[in-house]
């Protein structure tokens, strides 16, 4: 069978990791169309929102090492799989179990997928510039979401049974993906048979995995309360029913994330993690202004900032990783940084949702906002930690060539 060289299994990957996004976005436009047919509180809107991370963990802590066995394309192809098959559990869904069992396959198949995703632009990265595969990651995931938001917004507004379309999309998307990487080479297979074992960290990685970890979590979190209340957030400023209105407005933050990100390739990994942070407590500030005030200029701002925060914060945690993990256990190791920093974005969305339910949407911003701003003081912190460790264990080093 003819496959593709290095190039196209490069270009394969990232259209994974923009499937993985789209999978994630395609309910938050919709949630509000839920809700009004079925009766759901924020709580339970949150919940369906938050089951995602929740498998998606699971998968990560008992599958994370399984594409360093079975290969790369395995992992994909069986990831995406599930992706599809979420898509039709969505497309006939009659109740909210159906969206939580949805979900749930969306979150087995992120876990299979993302992971070797993500190690497999490093492997098959064609150029010399070993950032790329950081900022793709973010380009893609970022295109990824972005569509899904606009599309199912255009769809939820103008096309006949938009929630059967809209994952109907989604549905021809997984195909599509699944067939491309059928023909990407079969790299990265042990020949050993595939056995649990509890994640670890591979030794000398645990201060950049930290710090790592972290700033992803920092972008995953505030990610969480933006996909999962964002679309009331737009109703309730606005004071429009119009869905595409609302999708337009939640990808301006994501198209800010994918364009911030293609400017990223040459920022060095810790440069971009401390601005990360920096710009997101930024962003925290306006989110809990445009509750408080009602400002849609204020939602907006807060889709600009937020998104610049998102991507450096993003694209500088994967770059740490990707330049500190050895090439044996890297999908290990992006898979126990996904775990952590998922578990972080399902508890964001499930206590943002909690609170929004029983104190309401405006005082639960103005709980998560100095919640999440502490986080990203402790990046800020671990960040000059990890500065001064890497001055201690390479002295005579210049500082771009420690820390890019």
């Amino acid at each position: 069978m003819k496959t593709f060289g290095r190039r196209g299994a490069f270009w394969s990957a990232s259209l994974v990791l923009a499937l993985c996004l789209w999978a994630s976005g395609a309910p938050s436009v919709l949630y509000p169309i839920y809700a009004a047919e079925w009766g759901l509180t924020p709580a339970v809107t949150t919940l369906v929102f938050g089951m995602y991370p929740l498998a998606l963990l699971v998968v990560l802590f008992f599958f994370g090492s399984i594409s360093d066995t079975i290969g790369r394309r395995r992992a994909i192809l069986i990831g995406v799989a599930l992706i599809a098959a979420s898509a039709l559990v969505f497309a006939v869904a009659p109740n909210v179990g159906f969206l939580l069992a949805g979900r749930v396959l969306q979150g087995v198949g992120t876990g299979f997928a993302l992971g070797a995703a993500s190690a497999a632009l490093v492997e098959q990265n064609f150029t010399s510039n070993p950032r790329l595969p950081s900022s793709l990651t973010t380009v893609s995931t970022s295109t990824g979401l972005t569509a899904a938001l606009v599309v199912s917004g255009v769809l939820a507004q103008y096309a006949p049974l938009p929630l059967v379309v809209s994952f109907g999309v989604l549905f021809a998307l997984a195909a599509v993906t699944f067939a491309l990487n059928w023909f990407t080479p079969r790299d990265g297979a042990t020949g050993r048979s595939w056995s649990f074992a509890a994640p670890r960290l591979p030794g000398g990685m645990l201060r950049p995995f930290v710090l790592a970890t972290l700033s992803v979590t920092v972008a995953y979190a505030v990610g969480a309360i933006f996909l999962s209340l964002g679309a009331d957030m737009a109703r309730q400023l606005t004071g429009t029913t119009d869905a595409l209105v609302i999708g337009i407005l939640l990808g301006t933050s994501s198209l800010t994330i994918g364009v911030t990100a293609l400017l990223l390739t040459r920022v060095p990994a810790h440069t971009a993690v401390v601005v990360g942070a920096l710009v997101s407590i930024a962003g925290l500030g306006i989110m809990a202004l445009a509750s408080a005030t009602g400002s849609i200029i204020a939602m907006l701002a807060w889709c600009l900032v937020g998104g610049v925060g998102y991507s450096f914060a993003f694209t500088g945690g994967l770059g740490l990783i990707n330049r500190a993990a050895p090439a044996q256990h890297r999908g290990a190791t992006l898979s126990l940084l996904y775990l952590f920093s998922y578990l972080g974005q399902a508890i964001a969305a499930i206590g943002a949702g909690a609170l929004a339910t029983s104190i309401g949407l405006p005082s639960a911003v103005e709980v998560a906002a100095p919640v999440l701003g502490i986080l990203c003081l402790a990046v800020l912190v671990l960040a000059g930690v990890e500065r001064a460790g890497a001055r201690r264990e390479s002295p005579a080093a210049p500082p771009a060539a420690e820390l890019s």
